[in-house]
């Protein structure tokens, strides 16, 4: 997908009201990423969407994005926070592994992030991940907790009656004949309804 279409689609995801954007890119040109980088949080600043970078604290604090998102071999969240600040969002990758979730919360974490839930195509996944892991992350852990992987409107509602507090979709929005309205049947599974807030 051509990353004006990107844009385009971000746009009409931002309207229908997420709760953040993740900028993802594995292509390792770093400055194609950063032009695309401003270029999302353009968009999800005029939204008052929060921009999280997938991976890279440095490109999140060069472009000023809200946030980072870290998996296994990023940096730790003190490092992050110690480059980003104190209000930046600072997400983790914790796979199937509720201690990392923990531990990684103690180090400053905002949400934790679990999955793959299911089969993907963006990405190999390190682990599987099942409703028992929620449900456990659920009980021990007090901050956001993220569902990620291969996730649909039609797979997802055990999710969230296992404890997600919030999905992490790619596929399913980005390849939607109407991103929009993809945003608002994932919005229901959290009791939201058409015209709420965020």
């Amino acid at each position: 997908m051509e990353f004006s279409e990107v844009l385009l689609r971000t746009a009409a995801i931002l309207q229908a009201g997420v709760s953040a954007v993740q900028y993802r890119d594995k292509s390792g040109h770093l400055p194609a990423q950063k032009v695309r980088a401003a270029a999302l949080l353009v968009l999800c600043r005029a939204a008052g969407t929060p921009l999280l970078i997938n991976d890279d604290p440095a490109l999140a604090a060069d472009i000023g994005a809200e946030g980072v998102h870290l998996g296994m071999e990023d940096p730790s969240p003190e490092a992050a926070r110690q480059l980003l600040g104190a209000d930046a969002v600072i997400g983790v990758s914790c796979y199937n592994d509720v201690e990392r979730a923990r531990n990684l919360v103690r180090s400053g974490a905002d949400y934790v992030a679990f999955g793959a839930f299911f089969p993907t195509a963006t990405k190999l996944p390190r682990a599987t991940a099942t409703l028992d892991t929620l449900r456990r992350a659920k009980r021990q852990i007090s901050q956001p907790i993220v569902a990620i992987g291969g996730i649909t409107p039609e797979n997802s509602a055990p999710l969230v009656r296992a404890g997600a507090d919030t999905l992490a979709v790619i596929t399913s929005l980005y390849s939607a004949d109407d991103p929009a309205r993809q945003v608002d049947r994932f919005r229901t599974l959290f009791g939201y309804t058409k015209g709420t807030l965020k």
